[in-house]
């Protein structure tokens, strides 16, 4: 029998819950159980449970056949603990290191009593620790072991489950349960307390109580709240039949009403429309239970009795020089705002009167970089799909040029860019749109990231200086809660997202719509792509992709690129892609000159060179992760690995070795890495195997459909068909089939072919079969009947009409010479780029957000894929490195995240 049962309850917690569980199974103390209760979450809550519960025998894997909520979770868990003493925890809570032996000495001490209490500490989003007001209370115990009658002052600890462990024969001996709804562990806290007869209590801080921006049942207002009335009422109910606990009764009636207050004062809990009804229903319940001559507390004594004679005006005017003081703070910041910025607020306010356009949306990628990376595989997609949607991409002056043909754009702070920004149902963005954009009702922000994490992101990027210098967490949260939705290609995405990103936005687990190219993509197109960058046929093509180093002011060679592709030989060429926000190298340029390697640092789309590669060469760059569905060999140079995972932070050990974690060969040298290509290392049986558990891992929602599932979630299209999801969540995409016998082209030396598995029409019910794709268009050319992928750029005029071509209809007007700024003016006297003091501020990094619905993070699943039409070439892609772009200069603001 283990000393110790850890009963953790978990629902929509996939992005703690491996902490937490951590947490426990790595105590010093090892005489525990842990019994983890899956409440039939939607995300990957129960297949995490399964994978701890397979390595670790201490660990009980229990899912419950339907959401039940807390309460029953714990019962459930309860019912299977073997301990002696019971610890309900939170999955998205942990325990501080050495508790559980701290525990157990002191319940030695006390000689096993009923329950032991020990200390918390709260943990914020920003690092911030909080100590508990009760340590001093906690610590007042000593060594004593007393009821609460001896004790009643320890009523007023905080009455929760987590903070107290119980001798396991004492709870199920007294049939002790928690109730359903929220607040049951308040109900339990006491009736526990009451009950016991030996209670014992220690100072020592064991429980870190995590207090999430979202996605906690107290944290979201609404119907659900009421029920605390009906917990108390358990409660006194409970006193009646208990007379010797009869003088407990006022501090009992004290601390229910002081919960019902702070509830009515925390619009996280009741919502202002809902708080006249919650004073009512606290009078009335004051009225009912008050005990004879109770006396309020003296500094709650206004607010107590204006819940006495019932009167909301009484109890509101108490709270009005509240309000005055956070009037007058709002008046100060906006008298200090410059004329500039609020004569632009202005016009954006007034374009926010105006009715939203439910056929028009706005796309932006790498910090208004141009049509690329997942929002522009979304955009093609959607003009094939939904073509009454207009797309508009905001787009920086300096990258107008390079626009492809028929784009519609605005640039950053003119006339048209308000006007569009603030009208658009749909606002979809690879990273963030300006601070200063406002979160319509009835709009809809989706945020599709940009790569799979290695290294921290987001809020985790707070405990790496380097990694977080000149980023505003604050603002990147308020951009956060402008997302309505957020991509993931994998289970591992979807867990860090949740928690680096934390709002209540919906993960759609539909994969990363800029890698369907992979699954699409014919011999021929290969061929193409290879031709145009002057690959020779009979050459094994490296792709080489440094990312970037935060600890480094400028670019410092890894490699001596000279020395390795002469080691090479002849029968290999290097592809070498420089990271973007480096600027041009003269060395590399030089090479190029000569012949040695083929420099790549400037060619708009990642995901052709990707194609055109027989293998990738990286450090840390996400491109592995996307590189990966193409089942090519992939090897790892890491010269600096221990200082990159000490400056920036690592989820896990690339060079671990280990399936799922490894990708392929590893060089810690550069003579390492010339040996591994030299010895056939780079495409032997260890490579294959390592990669296939690598694509099983991270490629897990990839499959050649995500745009499409992501505009059939988002837009009303023309023909009715469903979107085929994903495999379920645990599940894996099967490896990308081969070329069919008689396909026409073979691949290039060392290459993967990987075809579009199409779905034919299903009957209902039914599953689809599967049929070779349609081909991805050359560059700059139109699909056959399809929608025009490349067009010349054209402005937006002031309140044109969208004329982007419908897939069966003609291509787009062809537009006069050179493209037309948005307000009719010559290119040359276009509006300026906004800096980030002017305008709507400066945009985040990947994971730098909008507005948030109510809805709970979680996974939505899409629908059922109809064959698709003339697959459109995607835009031209962005870098796959998690959060910078691996293409085009200047670099992001020093606001801005970077992966």
């Amino acid at each position: 029998m283990p000393r110790f049962s850890i009963v953790i309850a978990a629902y929509r917690v996939q992005g703690y819950l491996r902490a937490c569980l951590d947490s426990v199974l790595t105590q010093s103390f090892r005489d525990v159980e842990v019994v983890a209760v899956d409440d039939c979450s939607p995300d990957f809550c129960g297949a995490i449970i399964d994978e701890y519960a397979a390595r670790d025998g201490r660990v009980i894997a229990v899912h419950q056949p339907v959401n039940s909520g807390p309460g029953r979770a714990r019962n459930a868990g309860a019912e299977q603990a073997t301990g002696d003493y019971l610890l309900f925890l939170d999955g998205d809570d942990t325990l501080a290191p050495g508790t559980l032996q701290g525990l157990a000495d002191r319940l030695a001490v006390n000689d096993d009593p009923d329950i032991l209490y020990f200390d918390h500490v709260r943990t914020y989003w920003n690092g911030r620790r909080e100590r508990s007001l009760y340590g001093d209370l906690l610590a007042s115990a000593g060594t004593d072991v007393f009821s609460v009658l001896d004790r009643p002052q320890f009523l007023r600890l905080f009455a929760m489950s987590s903070n107290r462990v119980y001798r396991r024969d004492f709870y199920t001996g007294h049939g002790f349960a928690f109730s359903e709804g929220i607040y049951e562990d308040a109900l339990l806290s006491y009736r526990t307390m009451l009950t016991a007869r030996r209670i014992a209590a220690t100072d020592l801080v064991g429980l870190e109580y995590r207090q999430r921006r979202s996605g906690a049942s107290t944290r979201s207002p609404g119907a659900a709240h009421f029920v605390i009335f009906d917990q108390y009422t358990r409660l006194f109910t409970f006193l009646d039949g208990r007379p010797e606990l009869t003088p407990l009764r006022p501090l009992l009636f004290e601390r229910a009403v002081s919960h019902f207050l702070f509830c009515l004062d925390n619009p996280a809990r009741v919502a202002t429309p809902d708080r006249p009804r919650w004073f009512r229903r606290a009078a009335q319940w004051y009225d009912a239970h008050l005990p004879p001559g109770f006396t309020p507390p003296p500094e709650k004594a206004e607010r107590f009795e204006a819940l006495r004679r019932g009167s909301f005006a009484r109890y509101r005017a108490h709270e009005l020089p509240r309000h005055w003081v956070r009037g007058a703070r709002r008046l100060r910041r906006t008298v200090r705002r410059p004329v500039a910025t609020r004569a632009k607020r202005a016009l954006y306010r007034v374009h926010l009167g105006q009715p939203v356009d439910e056929n028009l949306a706005v796309y932006s990628a790498y910090w208004n970089r141009g049509v690329l990376c997942n929002p522009a595989a979304i955009y093609h997609k959607a003009r094939e799909l939904a073509p009454q949607v207009r797309g508009v991409w905001v787009v920086r002056k300096s990258e107008v040029a390079a626009l492809p043909e028929g784009v519609e754009y605005v640039i950053p702070g003119t006339r048209a860019y308000y006007r569009t920004v603030a009208r658009a149902r749909y606002l979809i963005n690879n990273v963030n749109f300006a601070n200063d954009v406002v979160k319509r009702p009835g709009t809809v922000h989706l945020q599709t990231l940009h790569g799979t994490p290695l290294k921290c992101m987001g809020l985790d990027q707070q405990r790496y200086p380097a990694a977080g210098a000149g980023m505003s967490f604050t603002n990147l949260l308020k951009r956060v809660d402008r997302w309505d939705y957020a991509l993931s290609s994998n289970q591992h995405s979807s867990e860090v997202w949740e928690r680096v990103y934390p709002s209540s936005y919906q993960l759609l687990e539909t994969g990363y719509p800029r890698n369907d190219v992979f699954f699409t993509a014919t011999p021929g197109d290969i061929a193409r792509i290879r031709a145009e960058l002057g690959i020779d046929p009979d050459r094994t093509a490296i792709l080489y992709t440094p990312t970037l180093r935060d600890y480094e002011r400028g670019f410092t060679p890894r490699l001596d690129l000279e020395r390795v592709a002469r080691a090479l030989g002849e029968r290999m060429v290097l592809l070498v892609r420089a990271h973007y926000s480096y600027g041009q190298d003269p060395g590399l340029q030089r090479l190029q000159e000569e012949g040695l390697v083929i420099d790549v640092s400037r060619h708009r789309s990642v995901e052709e060179l990707c194609l055109a590669a027989d293998a990738l060469v990286t450090d840390y760059s996400s491109i592995m992760f996307d590189y990966a569905n193409l089942d090519r060999p992939i090897v790892i140079h890491a010269d600096d690995w221990e200082i990159y995972r000490a400056t920036r932070g690592v989820y896990f050990d690339l060079l671990s070795g280990r399936p799922g974690d490894t990708p392929g060969p590893v060089a810690r040298t550069e003579d390492e890495l010339i040996a591994i290509f030299r010895e056939g290392r780079w495409q032997d049986a260890e490579s294959t195997r390592l990669r296939a558990a690598f694509r099983e891992r991270f490629c897990q929602f990839d499959d050649g459909h995500a745009a499409e599932r992501v505009v059939r979630l988002l837009m009303p299209c023309q023909d009715a068909a469903p979107a085929a999801a994903p495999e379920a969540p645990g599940a894996v995409v099967p490896p990308v089939p081969d070329a069919p016998p008689g396909a026409p082209e073979t691949a290039p030396a060392g290459g993967v072919i990987t075809l579009t598995s199409a779905p034919a029409p299903a009957e209902p019910g039914g599953k689809a079969e599967g049929d070779a794709g349609a081909p991805v268009s050359p560059a700059g050319t139109p699909p056959p009947d399809g929608p025009m992928a490349e067009g010349s750029a054209k402005g937006i005029a002031e309140e044109t009409p969208g004329d982007a071509a419908s897939p069966s209809g003609p291509p787009a007007e062809a537009p006069p010479a050179g493209p037309a700024p948005v307000d009719g003016s010559p290119p040359d006297v276009a509006a300026p780029d906004v800096s980030p003091a002017e305008g709507p501020a400066a945009e985040g990094a990947t994971g730098e957000p909008d507005a948030a619905p109510a809805s709970p993070a979680s996974p939505v699943t899409a629908p059922e894929v109809s064959p698709p039409a003339a697959e459109v070439a995607p835009g031209p892609a962005a870098d796959a490195s998690g959060e910078q772009p691996r293409d085009i200069p200047p670099a992001p603001p020093v606001d801005a995240g970077r992966s």
